[in-house]
């Protein structure tokens, strides 16, 4: 396997594993308002990714794969809201501790690293075909 064509399988890697980032994402923002529906119940409870660096024997180079999805054990938070079905004895509602705008942040660094896994595909499929044009 040429060194060309282990670059684009690493940068596939790269690609495979920020889709999964961007599942988790979307994951989250769907669920951003789940509340639970009685009380004593927990609402949704935000999920985060982690990566690790994986050796490929038969590239013989370092990619990234996934380590594992896990929860996010951060409090959640508390709303008031005494008509809820969910509410304690104050009257208050637990809410995800899934924050809008922090996955909105993600999914954009997601996407931005995927894209340039996608450029470094293209230049090496670009340097690929220059390669054989020369040699023609």
């Amino acid at each position: 396997m040429d060194e060309l064509s282990k670059a684009q399988r690493i940068a596939v890697a790269g690609m495979k594993a920020q889709a999964e980032r961007l599942r988790v994402i979307a994951q989250n923002m769907a669920n951003a308002d789940s509340l639970a529906q009685a009380p004593g119940e927990q609402p949704y409870r935000r999920k985060l990714i982690s990566f690790e660096s994986a050796l490929d024997r038969e590239l013989g180079a370092d990619s990234v794969k996934v380590k594992q999805v896990f929860e996010d054990m951060t409090p959640f938070p508390k709303r008031h809201d005494p008509s809820h079905p969910a509410a304690d004895a104050e009257g208050y509602v637990q809410t995800p501790n899934v924050n809008p705008l922090i996955e909105m942040m993600d999914m954009r660094e997601a996407q931005r690293s995927y894209e340039a896994n996608m450029s470094a595909i293209s230049v090496a499929r670009e340097m690929s075909k220059r390669t054989l044009e020369l040699l023609r």
